[in-house]
């Protein structure tokens, strides 16, 4: 058991469902109004914290619509009371002094719940249309680096002169900073090495993509051992959730996504040629078959209440802080898991029986 809480969190539906387009249970929906509905909802069912990716167009189709990350997330933080927001960002898009300014405004209209989610990019049309260029895997991720070091800074109330490859700023000081803690929390995507070596060195928390568990504790002991300036670095998981009463039951319903993900193909056809290949999240994602983004069901949280308890407990086991979750349709399960998992993972917390159990291997 790891000495950090256990925590639960969701991703804010920003470019619609998750698993499939085309289900009648969850017609397509980005709209503000939704994802406004869905946080709140959340922290009232006890959620810890909510994921808004960052994209200024639709990564599958650019005719679908598409939430705007920061200013949703600022709105978000004035609505609520609890709940963790976290907003991804995409280094090039945002001038680092701009963004640490406009990090510092939503920590402080949320009372300290605030993070910058780093993702280094993967869609390459998104920047390439906008006539930002779209430079090799780890260029992206040099960018990446000295950019987070200069917003680190910044959020932390320095004062800052440096001078790097892509960034020269004089003097600079940015008021009021963090009136709650030293500064919002960054959490870093990606699993190649460059993104391995930035989370080490600038992250708090690691955010793993969907995978076995062997795998992801793999992952989790080559960055844990590598040496870091600051505090102990936090690591979280993606995971697509299906759960019933039955395992049965929950392989009829993983069957029904999957036919219904089928239907996506074109969409996905899109968004495949408009990856970088060297992305580590989509060579992991053709392994296996699965539905949801990030790894998705690969996680294996995919059977009985019982059973995906268990493999929570498990992943809490290898060093998972935070779960960041997928469902659909979603606010219905999303509801289900707040009544029949939570409880039922804080039961074997509290009875010290958080094991990993026999038929984890057998992840879905």
């Amino acid at each position: 058991m790891t000495a950090r809480p256990l925590r639960f969190g969701i991703w804010a539906l920003v470019h619609g469902s998750r698993a499939a387009y085309q289900d009648p249970e969850e017609p397509y929906d980005a709209s503000w109004e939704r994802n406004r509905d869905l946080v709140l909802a959340a922290e009232r069912l006890g959620y810890d914290s909510t994921l808004i990716a960052q994209h200024t167009i639709n990564p599958h189709q650019e005719d679908l619509d598409q939430l705007e990350a920061w200013s949703a997330a600022a709105a978000v933080a004035a609505l609520t009371s609890r709940i963790e927001i976290i907003a991804a960002i995409k280094p090039y898009l945002y001038h680092p002094v701009v963004l640490a300014k406009l990090a510092l405004g939503i920590e402080n209209i949320s009372h300290g719940r605030f993070a910058i989610n780093l993702v280094n990019a993967w869609n390459r049309p998104e920047l390439d249309k906008a006539g930002i260029g779209f430079p090799e895997h780890d260029a992206r991720y040099a960018y990446g680096r000295e950019w987070i070091s200069v917003v680190s800074r910044l959020t932390q109330g320095e004062r800052l002169t440096c001078k790097g490859e892509h960034f020269d700023v004089r003097d600079y000081v940015l008021r009021p900073s963090s009136l709650y803690r030293p500064r919002p929390l960054i959490y870093v995507g990606g699993e190649s090495e460059p993104a391995r070596a930035l989370v080490a060195d600038h992250g708090d928390v690691w955010f793993i993509n969907g995978q076995p568990l062997e795998d992801v504790a793999g992952l989790i002991a080559d960055v844990a051992a590598r040496p870091r300036q600051s505090a102990p670095l936090r690591f979280g998981l993606s995971a697509f959730v299906i759960a019933r009463e039955t395992d049965e039951e929950a392989q009829s319903a993983y069957a029904r996504l999957l036919e219904l993900s089928a239907k996506d193909a074109p969409i996905k056809a899109i968004q495949k040629a408009n990856t970088d290949p060297k992305v580590v999240m989509m060579q992991t994602m053709q392994k296996t078959a699965r539905v949801g983004s990030n790894g998705g069901t690969a996680a294996g949280l995919v059977s009985s209440y019982d059973e995906v308890a268990a493999r929570i407990g498990a992943f809490h086991s290898a060093g998972i802080e935070l779960f960041m979750l997928q469902f659909q349709p979603f606010e219905a399960e999303m509801e289900r898991f707040a009544k029949e998992i939570i409880p039922r993972v804080r039961a074997l917390q509290s009875a010290g029986s958080l094991e990993k159990p026999a038929a984890l291997a057998a992840t879905r």
